[in-house]
């Protein structure tokens, strides 16, 4: 069993010990590249073509060259088989802009009279690691959240699209600095909120509430990423009966519920249980609604439509 597993676009396992980006990439110096994570289980990759879909928006939110979905795919099942299948792991597919100043050849499609302008090489791999010891806990045990302002309009998404609120980029800077603040205050984790104070989304996970047979997640509009997990747990959800809506939320909202949820490729369904040092208690409906999370995502892998 390896710990870890790095695969180039061309196909090439790399040794994952050696240096693979240069000092003067672009996805280094400023963050300007996008990414997704997803949960290898099996020997396989969880939900890999809603994955593949997401990074394709991100590279076009980001004005990146369109990710050439075939190599990404076989790339990921090499990574995969490498992997193996005794272990679950934690999948990273990075694209960055490339080296600064290094450009490909000119853009296709070009009108008459319009200036050719090169296309940037982008910088591509695969990695897969192993789970960090957090996602054992919060699967099993849930997760402390804090809940802290972003200092943003729920607005802003749809006012300034170059926030590029909707896209997985590298610029996680804030997110982490975000985690490490809860962490000195004794959690695990973070429900930002806007300046309306609506539920927005966590660091690295989607915000779902359950009341009785209703769940609700504020909508992409908000400013939030539209989450794969949370996705496949409608999609499971429904089939059961529950009423499942995109709707913004108020932080009050989040004290008035049987359950709320952090949903994310990895570790998959956190209960919240506790929030903002108040207790969260289980409800009849908690293994249920993680029931459904797991039969969401391996469903994910057969539905041609979702």
């Amino acid at each position: 069993m390896v710990d870890r597993v790095l695969v180039t676009l061309d196909g090439e396992v790399r040794d994952a010990d050696q240096p693979l980006l240069y000092a003067d990439d672009i996805g280094v110096l400023r963050g300007d590249g996008i990414f997704e994570t997803a949960l290898v289980r099996g020997g396989t990759v969880c939900a890999l073509d809603f994955h593949l879909a997401r990074l394709r928006r991100s590279a076009q939110a980001l004005d990146l060259p369109e990710p050439d979905l075939a190599r990404w795919r076989s790339a990921i099942e090499t990574a995969a088989k490498e992997w193996g299948s005794e272990e679950e792991g934690v999948m990273r597919l990075v694209l960055t802009r490339g080296r600064e100043g290094a450009l490909g050849s000119p853009k296709a499609g070009l009108r008459s009279g319009e200036l050719s302008e090169a296309v940037p090489v982008p910088t591509t791999f695969v990695m897969v690691t192993g789970l960090a010891d957090r996602v054992a806990a919060a699967r099993t045990e849930g997760v402390a959240v804090v809940t802290l302002t972003r200092g943003i309009s729920i607005d802003l998404a749809q006012a300034a699209p170059w926030q590029l609120l909707g896209a997985k980029t590298l610029s996680y800077a804030t997110n982490m600095a975000a985690l490490r603040f809860a962490a000195r205050m004794g959690a695990d984790d973070v429900i930002f909120t806007s300046t309306e104070h609506r539920v927005l989304e966590g660091p690295r996970s989607t915000v779902v509430i359950a009341r009785d047979k209703q769940l609700i997640t504020p909508p992409a509009k908000n400013g939030v990423l539209p989450g794969i997990t949370q996705r496949a747990l409608y999609a499971e959800a429904e089939r059961r009966g529950y009423d499942c809506r995109y709707e913004p939320l108020f932080t009050a909202d989040l004290f008035d519920c049987d359950s709320i949820w952090m949903l994310s490729s990895v570790t998959l369904a956190a209960r919240v249980n506790s929030l903002d040092g108040v207790r969260m208690s289980a409800t009849e409906s908690v293994s249920e609604i993680i029931e459904m999370v797991d039969r969401g995502i391996e469903r994910a892998g057969t539905i041609a439509d979702w």
